[in-house]
């Protein structure tokens, strides 16, 4: 499948820093439309679920045609999928000290 043949945009994707949701849409739109890759539609789930989880709002629309044409075990691929990519690249966790004022992440 596509997503184990990482594309240089998924491997700047995959560096340290935090991903924004416009970066996960635009990976979604690659694998749905094949642009610079087969299409894969369980890929293309995975990468538009996560930019849903970072409040990307296009993504819900696109996910949902997508799941329209895909069986249930490849949504359950994709579902899967998009959790391990959480657990691999995890957002920084930020710890405010006793008395400071507190911080933020900018996604």
């Amino acid at each position: 499948m596509g997503r184990y043949q990482l594309p240089e945009i998924e491997m700047a994707v995959a560096g340290a820093a935090p991903v924004g949701g416009e970066a996960l849409f635009e990976l979604g739109m690659m694998y749905s439309s094949g642009n610079s890759v087969p299409v894969d539609l369980v890929s293309a789930h995975m990468w538009f679920n996560l930019a849903t989880m970072k409040g990307y709002a296009d993504a819900v629309r696109l996910r949902r045609e997508i799941a329209a044409e895909m069986t249930d075990t490849e949504i359950g691929k994709a579902q899967l999928a998009a959790r391990e990519w959480l657990k691999l690249h995890p957002e920084p966790q930020v710890k405010a000290c006793v008395g400071a004022a507190p911080l933020s992440v900018a996604a």
